[in-house]
């Protein structure tokens, strides 16, 4: 697959999914922005990008917030020009039983997981409007999709997620645009090792139907894909890339 010519902005990308997932495009010619709020790793991602011959910019950014949103869209409009993928990867997870979920920790979920579908992609629609051409993907979770104990507010923003991707694709299908968007099921992270349950990655992984975790590469050439030309016939789509743990 080639993205040459073509500006990618992968939220959530100074480590795992997200990282793999930029390094992914910039391997195959996009000029990447990274986004993420961890700043020191984004710059490195953006670094070893770069070192590997690629293009990389890397700005910190609170993906639930429109000013630094726009802000780090206009950066990228300066350095690389208009954009045609947005990856929307950026999420925070949570354990909690429902009976102790307080609202505040339910909004900041909510916000961050879904409330940011709204802010980036806004933010970049009107490029891909303007080109007719662009894609979408939103990360998801399979735990929207199978549900999942003590995640209620992960699942639900999810979830959301979900249903937004296949509401949005309608709506810009004829414009030359697709939504799609990847549940990723248990793949082995530096969010999922640092867990309630990441003392059990290895055990939970052996008990699956592949007899492994996932890898953050194994979700970026999904990403890549729904991304390409060989795709554009593709949107409002959910595709999983679980190792067999949920069939839809």
């Amino acid at each position: 697959m080639s993205f040459d010519g073509k500006v990618a902005i992968v939220t959530g990308a100074a480590s795992g999914i997200g990282l793999a997932t930029a390094k992914r495009l910039a391997r195959d010619g996009a000029r990447v922005a990274i986004w993420d709020l961890n700043e020191a790793g984004a710059a490195a991602a953006a670094d070893d990008i770069r070192q590997a011959g690629g293009q990389a910019i890397a700005s910190r950014v609170d993906v639930s917030r429109r000013d630094q949103v726009d802000a780090a869209v206009q950066q990228a409009h300066t350095q690389f020009g208009a954009i045609g993928i947005l990856v929307n990867n950026a999420g925070i997870t949570l354990f909690r039983s429902f009976m102790e979920m307080d609202e505040e920790t339910w909004d900041k979920v909510i916000s961050v997981n879904l409330k940011s579908m709204l802010v980036c992609t806004q933010a970049v629609l009107p490029d891909m409007l303007q080109a007719k051409w662009g894609r979408v993907i939103n990360v998801s979770s399979s735990s929207a999709q199978t549900g999942s104990a003590q995640m209620s507010c992960y699942a639900a923003s999810k979830g959301g997620v979900i249903a937004f991707t296949k509401a949005l694709a309608q709506e810009v299908a004829s414009s030359g645009i697709t939504v799609n968007n990847v549940p990723p099921g248990f793949v082995d992270t530096p969010m999922l090792r640092g867990s309630p349950i990441g003392s059990v990655v290895d055990q939970v992984a052996a008990a699956s139907p592949m007899k492994r975790a996932g890898r953050p590469e194994d979700m970026a050439a999904a990403i890549a894909f729904l991304a390409s030309e060989d795709a554009g016939y593709i949107t409002g789509h959910t595709l999983s890339v679980n190792g067999g743990r949920y069939s839809n």
